[in-house]
């Protein structure tokens, strides 16, 4: 699948919800940040358009982490001037193996922002 039909597909499924999925550690509440693979020396927060597409992924390394909802709302109010200030992308629909579409936040919140229902 291109990375346009991923964004397409993931922004899709939000606009129904309003919500995004993350992975969140039980005890100390940090976030799945990792090492990005396309961009040198820069974090990736991988986000998922569904909680079940997160829950897969909480295996292995990410056993102690639980999926836990972003609302679009909040992503607007309150993560995006944090992630703008640590340069952080994202990673949309994360895929442990195979493609691993990356986006830079600026792009990403654009799109999200032409859903959101304010």
């Amino acid at each position: 699948m291109s990375n346009e039909k991923i964004l397409t597909a993931f922004i899709a499924e939000v606009k129904d919800t309003q919500t995004m999925w993350a992975l969140q550690d039980k005890s100390s509440e940090d976030w799945v940040v990792l090492d990005s693979i396309n961009f040198e020396n820069t974090e990736v927060m991988p986000l998922w358009s569904t909680q079940a597409q997160a829950k897969s992924h909480c295996v292995e390394e990410w056993a102690e982490y639980v999926p836990a909802e972003i609302t679009v709302a909040e992503w607007m109010e309150y993560w995006v001037e944090e992630l703008l200030a640590d340069a952080v992308v994202i990673g949309i629909n994360w895929q442990e193996e195979g493609q691993c579409f990356e986006i830079e936040l600026p792009e990403f919140t654009q799109a999200l922002a032409a859903v959101e229902k304010l």
